[in-house]
């Protein structure tokens, strides 16, 4: 199969997915999407390996059966997300506020007060794609930054999702950083996740889970040479199935020391509130990416 046919099946099944699955209540979705989790889960050696080597890496002190059982709870909850993910396609405001319960909004409003926008931190804990879609109906102005898709049809489907419930998207490329300037200037909300090593941007070595972990910086430096508050967040399912998004207050922004330095300890705070989350719902993380690819001897090697 060419790569232009195996992208337009892959449009084709996401679309099919969306219309078929996303008419369908959460309780009849749910199972499915579960059962496609453990189906992948099965079918992706590499990616289980990998969940295991970094399940050892962030948990030295469980034992095995312990990481055994957050890597069954990985599966079953990507399936869970799958099919909450293509919910959202069909759900209307009231029906988002049902499922989710949010605390902790009056912080991003207190730190819009000083009229300089927010940096909102989060990372792809739960089912962030949710978050995203809950915060405007609360009344938050959200920016947030995504990866532009390779097919254009997938990247304005999943945009066009993204963006339906008030969400402003800006996509990843050359122009991405003035127009995430230009969303602080309109006191706006701008979320990042930065949980993954992303190659391309700037970055810097911040502790994650006692390694040394290369954690995209731009949003910290954007939070110090613009005086704005920094507001980290997350999401995560609860037992009966229901969501709660919450809120944390600004993180104090450091004084003193080179800008590299403050970015740097900025940068590491955000990131020990998201370990902290990690901790809390293991099972609800991506375990499978890369997130230990770039090491510290590597970036010296290429200076």
């Amino acid at each position: 199969m060419t790569s232009r046919a195996g992208s337009f099946v892959l449009y084709a099944s996401l679309r099919s997915f969306l219309g078929i699955g996303g008419r369908l209540p959460l309780t009849l979705s749910r199972p499915i999407g579960q059962a496609l989790g453990r189906t992948a889960a099965a079918l992706l050696p590499r990616s289980r390996k990998r969940i295991r080597s970094h399940l050892e890496i962030a948990f030295p002190d469980l034992d095995q059966s312990q990481r055994d059982a957050i890597e069954r709870g990985c599966a079953r909850h990507f399936g869970l997300m799958l099919a909450e993910v293509a919910w959202l396609w069909h759900a209307r405001p009231h029906d988002l506020e049902n499922l989710c319960v949010l605390e902790g909004a009056e912080n991003f409003f207190g730190a819009l007060e000083g009229g300089r926008g927010v940096i909102f931190t989060t990372g792809h804990c739960g089912t962030w794609e949710l978050l995203s879609a809950r915060l405007p109906i609360a009344g938050v102005p959200l920016t947030t930054a995504a990866r532009r898709l390779d097919d254009p049809r997938l990247d304005r489907l999943v945009t066009s999702m993204r963006s339906r419930f008030g969400t402003e998207i800006i996509l990843r490329g050359p122009a991405a950083g003035k127009q995430m300037v230009r969303a602080l200037a309109g006191n706006r909300v701008a979320a990042l996740l930065i949980d993954q090593d992303i190659r391309g941007i700037p970055g810097v070595f911040v502790p994650f889970f006692g390694q040394p972990t290369w954690t995209p910086s731009g949003g910290a430096m954007l939070a110090i040479r613009r005086g704005c508050p920094v507001v980290p967040g997350f999401i995560h399912r609860r037992a009966d199935g229901s969501h709660k998004a919450e809120i944390h207050p600004p993180l104090p922004i450091p004084v003193g020391g080179s800008l590299e330095d403050r970015v740097e300890e900025l940068t590491a705070a955000a990131t020990a509130v998201i370990e902290r989350q990690i901790r809390t719902h293991p099972e609800q993380w991506v375990w499978m990416h890369r997130r230990w690819r770039t090491r510290p001897e590597s970036v010296i090697s290429d200076q």
